[in-house]
């Protein structure tokens, strides 16, 4: 960090960014604000999260987990089949409305199966998953725990060399999800 600070404020390469900026600034108005924006959002994965190790495979993107590790979209919680389908408590899947999804002759579309996220890139990436421990953020008001999936891995999901993060006894961060609580921060 001191070092980019250093470079950005003495170097050929910061006074062009800062040139940059400045142009930016007296041409764009609010399209400044999201330049700089998406330029420090470039480097955060997920609220809280510095993007190092990739999200475990979600049906959805970004890998929401309810707290025992099942899918969830993102944007608000409701629950997710392994399809991505939004479903209601009988694991059903549902339309925007809450109405089950029917096929086209009327009859309601089978339920598809609901995977732990953290168990679900085990199976597809061959390795046992361990949940050993997790970290806060504070995200939108309340309490973000992010979780690691955790195994005898050498590589993360990136394809990086995998770090030791909250896992024990010789297992190494495979992918990450995380878990919205109610708590307020």
């Amino acid at each position: 960090m001191l070092s980019e600070a250093i470079a950005e404020s003495t170097s050929r390469r910061g006074f062009l960014a800062r040139a940059g900026r400045l142009l930016l600034a007296v041409s764009g108005g609010g399209f400044v604000a999201a330049a700089l924006g998406a330029q420090r959002a470039e480097a955060y994965h997920f609220c809280g999260h510095v993007f190092t190790t990739g999200s475990c495979p979600h049906p959805t993107g970004l890998p929401r987990v309810d707290r025992t590790g099942f899918p969830l979209r993102a944007v608000d919680g409701h629950a997710v089949d392994d399809l991505g389908r939004p479903i209601d408590k009988a694991g059903r899947p549902v339309d925007s409305h809450g109405h089950v999804l029917l096929d086209p002759d009327g009859n309601p579309l089978p339920p598809a199966p609901r995977t732990r996220v953290c168990q679900a890139a085990a199976r597809a990436h061959d390795f046992r998953a361990y949940h050993d421990g997790s970290w806060y953020r504070c995200c939108g008001g309340h309490v973000r725990q992010l979780l690691d999936c955790c195994g005898y891995v050498t590589n993360r999901i990136n394809g990086d060399a995998a770090l030791t993060g909250y896992c024990y006894r010789g297992r190494h961060v495979f992918c990450v999800t995380y878990y919205d609580t109610k708590v307020k921060c």
